[in-house]
C-alpha cells in the first residue's frame, strides 16, 4: 500500500471497539462515494483537513443507512490500496473486488475511534469538536451555532447557521483564526467567542 503506515495500536483499538456503540465515541472521517472502474475502486470523500489525512487510518467503520443495508448497517472496511487523483481521492478496500460490490458501500460513512485520533496542543481542537458549539461575538450578539468547518487555502473557516438565541436569521461565514478572531474556545460550555462584527458581509 502507498503513503503512510497502519498505525498499528490505533488499528487494534478500532477493532475491538467496532461494535460497541456504548461510549459514541467515533468520529467521521469521510464517506464513500460513487463507483470507480470495475475492480471495486470507490472514490472516498474525505473530511479530514487534509484529504489524505483518512488514510491514517486504513481501518475504519462503515455506517450505512438501515432501509439500504438493515441487516448489516455497521462493518469494518479496511484501505489496502489507494490513489489520488485530479477529481479527488479513490480508495480499495480488502475484500470488495467488483463494482456490484463497491455499490453497496456508496453512502457509508468512514468512523474512527476518537481515542485513536493523535492528541493535540492545547490550542488546537479537532473539528468535530468545534461543531455544534454557539458562536457569540465581543458584544455578547449570538450569531448561531457552528453547521461545519471549511477549508480554504489561507486559513479553516466556521460555518455559522442561525438559532432561534441569533440576532438575526444569516448564515456567516467567519475564518478560524485564533490570532485574532477566535478570542476563546469552552468546550465546557460549549461556547466559541470571537471577535466579529454583526454587520460585517462574511
Amino acid at each position: 500500500m502507498n503513503g503512510s503506515p497502519a498505525n498499528e495500536a490505533s488499528n487494534e483499538a478500532l477493532n475491538e471497539a467496532l461494535n460497541d456503540d456504548s461510549s459514541g465515541a467515533w468520529v467521521v472521517l469521510g464517506k464513500v462515494g460513487k463507483v470507480h472502474g470495475i475492480k471495486g475502486w470507490v472514490r472516498v470523500i474525505s473530511f479530514t483537513e487534509t484529504s489524505d489525512g483518512i488514510l491514517d487510518y486504513p481501518l475504519l467503520r462503515a455506517d450505512f443507512d438501515a432501509s439500504v443495508a438493515p441487516t448489516s448497517a455497521t462493518r469494518q472496511l479496511e484501505i489496502d490500496d489507494y490513489k489520488q487523483q485530479p477529481k479527488g481521492l479513490i480508495a480499495h478496500f480488502k475484500g470488495i473486488d467488483n463494482p456490484e460490490e463497491a455499490r453497496l458501500l456508496n453512502g457509508a460513512t468512514l468512523s474512527v475511534e476518537r481515542k485513536a485520533l493523535p492528541p493535540l496542543e492545547s490550542d488546537e481542537y479537532y473539528w468535530y469538536q468545534l461543531e455544534g458549539l454557539t458562536v457569540i461575538n465581543q458584544h455578547d450578539e449570538c450569531f448561531g451555532i457552528i453547521k461545519s468547518m471549511l477549508e480554504t487555502g489561507a486559513n479553516d473557516v466556521m460555518v455559522v447557521k442561525a438559532t432561534q438565541e441569533s440576532i438575526d436569521d444569516r448564515e456567516r461565514l467567519i475564518p478560524y483564526l485564533s490570532d485574532s478572531v477566535v478570542l476563546k474556545v469552552d468546550l465546557g460550555k460549549r461556547v466559541i467567542r470571537v471577535d466579529w462584527d454583526a454587520d460585517f458581509l462574511a
